[in-house]
């Protein structure tokens, strides 16, 4: 039997949709507007598309939308400048500055400079520290994106296997501490793992992302397993054409696998729909409002 393919669109779509209404019911009840700044350094093609529709997705919202789109010549001190203005600005509640930044610009120095209550990305060390030990933070958006499928999908993943392949600080290692948060009994595996495919194969969750295409096999899982796919990779096709696949070789796995995202069309969405939920949590946190439901761990 065919795995449960898991729409990404449908849940993001659900997502933007509870996402806008909260904000309604905050400029209506409390005269306040989520407001998100999106910094865009140099002209990476990829960056300002994935810009061009976070601020799309933010104005349907009825948020606030603010974008700076800066030279590539630009200085790490113009722009930690303008990132402590955007700091100040009591009507931004929000801040991203879109990876990758210029070589001569240090990323860590600039994410460290954001105010972790604005950190919507979830990726300052405050942030990290936070939810590494259980705490309230901002979360990633990628991860938030995957946990919300997962519940959707299974509902309590209490007492859960899960393995995460991939360790990077974006998803890999959140993506774990989200997990053991929801009582996952969870492995971090990476290309230094003894028998991956073995470890993998233990997993009721696998959660791929490790930027190698079709890596994953349905060798790999075990039957009725619950697969999220974050990998997002353009090979070349036979007619000289690209296209788009994910870490899990999909129709392979969607043999034996219970439940898969499909790439594109799984976590992608998800992503930006957990931005627009990130920024509702920051100025609900900042103005010492109730948090609303379902929109964070």
């Amino acid at each position: 039997m065919a795995a449960k393919v898991i729409d990404g669109k449908a849940l993001a779509a659900r997502l933007r949709e509870r996402v806008k209404a909260h904000v309604t019911r905050l400029v209506e009840e409390h005269a306040v507007q989520p407001g998100l700044a999106v910094v865009l350094v140099g002209e990476n093609p990829a960056s300002e598309v994935y810009v061009r529709s976070k601020g799309k997705a933010t104005k349907e919202a009825g948020m606030k939308s603010v974008e700076h789109k800066l030279d590539a010549a630009t200085s790490e001190a113009d722009l930690l400048a303008l990132i402590d203005r955007l700091n100040r600005d009591a009507t931004i509640h929000g801040i991203l500055v879109q990876l990758p930044v210029p070589d001569h610009i240090d990323a860590d120095k600039v994410l460290a400079a954001i105010d972790p209550a604005k950190d919507v990305d979830g990726f300052h060390i405050s942030n990290v520290g936070l939810l590494g030990t259980g705490q309230k933070a901002m979360v990633p958006c990628t991860p938030l994106g995957c946990l919300m499928m997962l519940r959707e999908e299974l509902g309590s993943l209490s007492g859960m296997e899960a393995v995460v392949i991939g360790r990077s600080n974006i998803v890999g290692k959140p993506m774990a501490q989200l997990l053991l948060k929801d009582s996952c009994t969870v492995t971090i595996a990476h290309s230094r793992t003894r028998d991956l495919p073995g470890v993998v194969r233990r997993a009721d969750i696998v959660v791929a992302a490790v930027g190698r295409p079709t890596m994953v096999t349905a060798q790999w899982i075990k039957p009725g397993a619950t697969v999220i796919d974050v990998g997002i990779n353009r090979i070349e096709k036979e007619d000289g054409g690209t296209r788009l696949v994910g870490d899990v070789d999909y129709e392979d796995v969607a043999k034996i696998a219970g439940a898969i995202t499909p790439v594109p069309g799984g976590v992608g969405p998800m992503t930006i729909a957990c931005l627009l939920a990130n920024t509702v949590t920051a100025c609900c946190r900042t103005h010492g409002l109730a948090e609303p439901e379902g929109l964070t761990a």
